[in-house]
């Protein structure tokens, strides 16, 4: 069995995979018809022109999936680790729910293009990456909590290290794009998908599209931390029958007449 077969570990790696993928393939095919410059452009720029627009929609819409059902995985298995933690059920979940908001923000930044409703995609800019840098917060917290009897002191150390270079770049791109778009470099900046290494305002926009890039991958590789966790879980699905047929009401059947439908781990 390969190490991406073992439990659940294939879920972080297919987002991680899949999520690199949805940001290459959409960066090449802008780049290959001339929509944006070759020297890291932001991303959204490289889903703004069909027909990258709709290649990263549909990718980044498909992450969404899997980062959900991710952050599901690692709330049930905190769930099953620390059954009588309180302090930790409460943490985890928190996590989940800050979870599920950042991949919200996800889904609007596939649909809503940065050229075409940018307040819109900013507001998911910010649920994607600002929401999901408190869940990397949440969990990294939980993965401290646990240590040394349930996780690892590297695992802890890891995700900490990459809570870290998640802020840098936040705070990096923040502060060159307040510095961009103040006014001083011109107006309608937004729009601007080719730029001039010698025009004004060229430092802080290359400064903002590095830092951005940086975000991303900091993202991708703090899941790249769950595959150990993930490798010793699996998830069943159990269902009871209700009644002999599809349309009895639930009470129409005695409690110990009720049978196991399904028990299959996922």
């Amino acid at each position: 069995m390969w190490w991406f077969q073992q439990g659940l570990s294939f879920l972080p790696v297919a987002l991680v995979v899949w999520s690199a993928a949805s940001f290459v393939f959409s960066y090449i095919t802008a780049i290959v018809l001339h929509h944006v410059d070759p020297l890291v452009p932001y991303i959204s720029d490289t889903g703004t022109i069909p027909p990258e627009r709709c290649l990263f929609g549909i990718m980044l819409n498909v992450s969404t999936f899997l980062g959900m059902a991710t952050m599901y995985v690692r709330y049930k298995q905190v769930s099953a680790l620390s059954p009588e933690e309180p302090k930790i059920l409460r943490l985890n979940k928190l996590g989940l729910m800050l979870g599920w908001m950042s991949c919200f923000g996800l889904c609007i930044i596939a649909n809503f293009q940065k050229c075409i409703l940018y307040y819109i995609h900013v507001l998911g800019a910010c649920l994607t990456f600002g929401v999901g840098s408190i869940y990397m917060l949440v969990q990294t917290i939980l993965s401290y909590l646990m240590q040394p009897e349930l996780h690892s002191k590297d695992i802890f150390w890891a995700r900490l290290a990459v809570f870290l270079w998640s802020c840098s770049s936040i705070l990096s791109m923040f502060v060159s794009s307040v510095v961009l778009y103040s006014g001083l470099y011109g107006q309608n900046l937004v729009q601007k998908l080719h730029w001039d290494p010698q025009e004004r305002g060229y430092a802080p926009h290359i400064i903002s599209t590095i830092s951005e890039w940086s975000l991303a991958f900091s993202f991708l590789s703090f899941f790249l931390t769950y595959i150990r966790d993930f490798q010793k879980i699996s998830l069943q699905a159990v269902a009871s029958l209700q009644g002999q047929t599809l349309h009895e009401s639930p009470g129409s059947l005695r409690a110990e007449e009720q049978v196991l439908l399904i028990a299959g781990s996922i």
